[in-house]
């Protein structure tokens, strides 16, 4: 064993490891895009779908990628490489890059998020509901970058800290606060008048709102609501202990994940459908949700500053605890490649948050006028990432896993506790047939959509 991995920092025990892996999926992406994409694609029939694929596609790619990560005691390079007789792979750095990607650009939509919530606690909350307001605070340039720079901080602050009293105890404390925040808002919202329409809407399967987009987009959102090919689960994997069970922790990180994700669309779809009277089409996607839909449903509301103060604290919870996991996954890629310490390693990576960060906090205002294939810093760093490299990387690791390692070997690390692996005839069937084709239908049909080839 070399020094590197002797020193290797773990989580303490299997809550540290689903709170962390839970936490890292748990983001933006399931409060503002699982709603939209929800109502827009069937509502009950798109849900029971995303189900069905977390528990199969989901469930085989966190196994996958756990297990690797514990096989080898490495961060997405060296694991790759370790498994493939010390050869660097591609597959290994695009899974190591896409997190140094994702987090400066996560970091300014955490940035948005402090200035709302900061807003609602200083009785602003109203403001926030005017025409205009968000996009004039992302163009005013030197606002969203100090916001911005306060998140950055915040996340490498955790980070400095390291696994277990960082990223574990901040975990540990804000997902359980978080589900109950989610409960409340919740609860509130499908009590509204008008609201129990969107409640069926969400939760009912009605079979002639299905279409094949529904699965496509079902599967790209579980895709990316799992925190599915990022190196977050390789290099968290890296950190569990033997004697935590891969396959339990796995349907944790599921439930948890799913659970949040139907909470946040009883939040969202319930609220917009009583303030639109019942228009699925008012729930806009990405960012117009959450910062210029949901201020105006709070606004018509009675309660909407103490509402509008508790979601944007979900939200800020949700956004850091991510950050922090794709932080983490790109420091640990630094640790193991570059040799250094952990604070070496953090201020690298703080740097280049800070330089990426910037162009796409500034991107809107000042540097509105660069754009790359037309569009802007954030909107080209969010494609590039989700739809093209985490893709890939998923194909990657499908390849990697059922035709270099071999199912059998991961049976091995996941059996290791003296306990079945009880899903493991889908295990195999997935990473060896479909896994690689879903990965590979999302890649083409994201690709397709942003060159308006098909519209999704």
């Amino acid at each position: 064993m070399n020094q590197n991995q002797h020193k290797r920092s773990a989580f303490s025990g299997k809550i540290g490891f689903v709170l962390s892996a839970a936490g890292a999926s748990v983001g933006l992406g399931n409060i503002w895009r699982f709603p939209y994409l929800a109502a827009k694609y069937g509502g009950g029939i798109f849900l029971l779908i995303y189900i069905i694929l977390a528990f199969t596609f989901g469930y085989t790619m966190i196994v996958a990628e756990t297990a690797l990560g514990r096989m080898t005691r490495k961060s997405p390079v060296g694991a790759f490489a370790a498994v493939r007789k010390g050869r660097r792979s591609f597959g290994g750095w695009i899974n190591a890059i896409i997190p140094i990607l994702i987090v400066p650009y996560y970091s300014v939509i955490g940035g948005w998020v402090i200035r709302y919530l900061a807003d609602y606690i200083s009785g602003h909350g109203s403001e926030l509901a005017t025409d205009g307001y968000f996009s004039a605070f992302i163009s005013s340039g030197a606002s969203a970058e100090i916001c911005f720079v306060i998140f950055t901080i915040f996340t490498l602050a955790i980070i400095f800290a390291g696994v277990r009293n960082g990223v574990e105890r901040v975990s540990k404390v804000m997902m359980p606060i978080l589900v109950v925040l989610s409960i409340i808002i919740a609860g509130y919202s499908v009590t509204r008048p008008g609201a129990l329409e969107g409640v069926k809407y969400f939760l009912v399967p009605n079979l002639s709102n299905f279409s094949w987009m529904t699965v496509v987009t079902a599967m790209g959102q579980m895709f990316y609501s799992l925190s599915i090919a990022m190196g977050i689960l390789v290099t968290f994997g890296s950190y569990m202990k033997k004697d935590v069970s891969i396959e339990e922790s796995t349907e944790n990180v599921e439930i948890f994940d799913t659970a949040i994700a139907i909470m946040a669309g009883l939040m969202i779809i319930p609220a917009v459908f009583s303030f639109s009277g019942g228009d699925p089409d008012t729930l806009q996607a990405g960012p117009a949700l959450m910062f210029i839909t949901i201020p105006k449903v709070f606004e018509s509301m009675g309660l909407g500053t103490v509402v509008g103060i508790l979601f944007f604290t979900l939200v800020l919870f949700a956004a850091v605890t991510s950050s922090i996991a794709l932080t983490e996954s790109a420091v640990s890629t630094f640790e193991d490649e570059l040799g250094w310490n952990r604070k070496q390693a953090a201020v690298l990576i703080g740097i280049i948050m800070l330089v990426l960060g910037s162009l796409s906090a500034l991107g809107y205002g000042p540097l509105a006028r660069f754009t790359v294939f037309g569009m802007q810093f954030l909107d080209f760093f969010d494609f590039l990432t989700n739809s093209v490299m985490m893709p890939i990387a998923a194909i990657t690791t499908c390849l990697l896993v059922s035709r270099v390692i071999g199912v059998e070997k991961i049976e091995e690390e996941v059996t290791l506790e003296v306990k079945p692996f009880r899903r493991k005839r889908i295990f195999n069937f997935m990473i060896k047939y479909l896994c690689p084709i879903f990965a590979a239908v999302i890649l083409i049909s994201s690709v397709a959509n942003a060159l308006g080839v098909i519209s999704m």
